[in-house]
């Protein structure tokens, strides 16, 4: 008969955290970035305030229109010689006045650098949106990364244990020397820090993303196995700093700015120009007591429409400086054009090669890998025949893990670089962040129910080892020191002296 029991309670936890959570695509967690991150909160709302501070400008060419009203009590005495003459009045107005600026030069430059300015403020909302794409990518991969160095060291780990285990069963029956333990326990301490180090920075790579997702325990869906990097296009330097040249927010915005530059001028040299503005406006006087010259009472309604024309003449030289200012402020809204344009193309460039070695590094570390499996693989065999010794089977062995390790990273930096690369010249969309996207594994997946214990397809799969019992090393014997007295010499004998003859 079959008894089932109850597992217990902590039995039970740890099975379930062992199941595989549910990892996140890039583009989810970047969709969760975009409602969340501070950073990028932030440019949006300085985008809003940007428009509304551009839209102020359209009122400088549009009519202004004012209400007014007032009572108004005064009391009244009159002397005179025939007579002492004392009254009290009440006075109420009310008026409607319109003012519509015809000729002003100034405000209607004032109202081109506002459209100039909203033009301003959605090249840096694009410029954030950009920024938010690489630096979620970034913190993705980077969680990666550290999952598949954790991974890697504790797969390494196994194969030095077992190693090291082979050395002490070959001293025990006296086929090798305590050498080879000593050389495999130093290398296995060696792993057990690295470890450490890099649970270390796998959880801190950890807090970079949920902080920057504003979610706990993010899981990112490794790559998909065989890895299938995206291909550069168009495969010309030049194709791609033309693109900078056109669409780069920072030109965009350095180049607006010269607009707004030169629209300056032609509001400080509107100071020498007139204005001409037209007037409407209605107002009622209401006198029920009558005025200072009527004892009647008395309504007055009064439409006015006129023409306000004003000439500036003399301002102490104030306009003739304020034009001399904007036009240096005109000719530094240039230079800084021209040097942006001269670091985007110089960040265009060095984007790209960097994509182009990191895409070649990635075949060279694909053979790299291939050649050191192999080398492991001919160093154990030489080692159990005996013409290789143990030292040669952990280099082997560090030398392949290395390689898996520089393989991974070399890998996430090409899907980096071409996202950098948009960025760097100014077409980065999130179109481009689902074409990374897709080298991710699908959900459901076995490699996108991995864990972190487990090297992703980035790393092409490292040795399988099998972990073994490690006995205890005995101590080196070692001979006591007692080294015999040193001999000191005696001294010669003093020397003869013969006194010389006397003559």
């Amino acid at each position: 008969m079959t008894v089932f029991r109850l597992l217990p309670l902590a039995a039970a936890l740890s099975m379930a955290l062992a199941l595989p959570a549910h990892g996140q695509s890039l583009v989810e967690l970047y969709e969760a970035a975009r409602g969340y991150d501070a950073t990028y909160q932030a440019a949006r709302a300085q985008y809003d305030a940007s428009l509304a501070r551009a839209a102020q400008a359209k009122a400088g060419i549009l009519p202004a229109v004012g209400l007014s009203a007032g009572a108004t009590h005064t009391n009244l005495d009159i002397d005179t010689p025939s007579a002492d003459i004392s009254r009290k009045l009440n006075t109420q107005t009310a008026g409607v006045n319109a003012t519509q600026p015809l000729y002003r030069p100034a405000n209607w430059a004032t109202y081109e650098q506002g459209k100039r300015q909203a033009d301003i403020a959605q090249a840096v909302l694009i410029a954030a949106d950009q920024d938010i794409v690489v630096r979620v990518s970034q913190a993705y991969f980077d969680v990666l990364a550290s999952q598949d160095s954790l991974a890697l060291v504790r797969a390494q780990k196994v194969a030095v244990a077992e190693q090291l285990a082979s050395a002490k069963r070959n001293f025990e029956v006296g086929t090798s020397t305590i050498t080879d333990s000593r050389e495999a326990q130093a290398r296995y301490d060696l792993v057990i820090a690295q470890e450490i180090a890099a649970e270390n920075d796998l959880q801190v790579k950890k807090i970079v993303l949920d902080q920057l997702v504003g979610r706990v325990g993010t899981v990112p869906t490794p790559l998909a196995a065989p890895v299938a990097l995206p291909v550069l296009l168009p495969a010309d330097i030049n194709a791609w700093v033309a693109q900078a040249e056109a669409a780069h927010p920072s030109i965009q915005q350095a180049r607006l700015a010269v607009d707004v530059a030169g629209l300056e001028v032609q509001k400080a040299e509107a100071g020498h120009k007139p204005t001409i503005d037209a007037q409407l406006g209605y107002n009622v006087t209401n006198n029920p007591q009558g005025t200072s010259t009527s004892t009647g009472k008395s309504r007055i309604g009064a439409a006015s429409v006129g023409v306000v024309f004003s000439m500036p003449l003399f301002a102490g030289f104030a306009t003739e400086n304020r034009i001399k200012e904007t036009l240096a402020l005109e000719e530094q809204s240039k230079q800084v054009l021209e040097s942006t344009r001269r670091s985007v193309t110089q960040a265009t460039r060095a984007a790209y090669l960097g994509l182009v070695s990191g895409a070649g590094q990635v075949k060279a570390l694909e053979a790299a890998e291939s050649s050191s499996q192999s080398a492991l693989d001919a160093n154990r065999l030489g080692y159990q025949v005996g013409v290789r010794i143990n030292i040669d089977v952990l280099n082997s062995q560090s030398q392949l893990f290395q390689t898996k390790r520089d393989l991974a990273q070399a890998r996430y930096n090409v899907l980096l670089g071409n996202l950098k690369l948009r960025q760097a010249n100014g077409t980065l969309t999130e179109n481009d962040l689902q074409a990374i996207n897709a080298t991710l594994a699908a959900p459901g997946s076995a490699a996108a129910a991995a864990s972190a214990d487990a090297p992703s397809a980035a790393t092409q799969s490292p040795v399988p080892v099998v972990p073994t019992t490690i006995p205890t090393v005995p101590p080196v014997p070692q001979q006591p020191f007692n080294p015999t007295p040193p001999v000191m010499p005696s001294p010669p004998p003093p020397p003869v002296i013969v006194n010389p003859p006397v003559r």
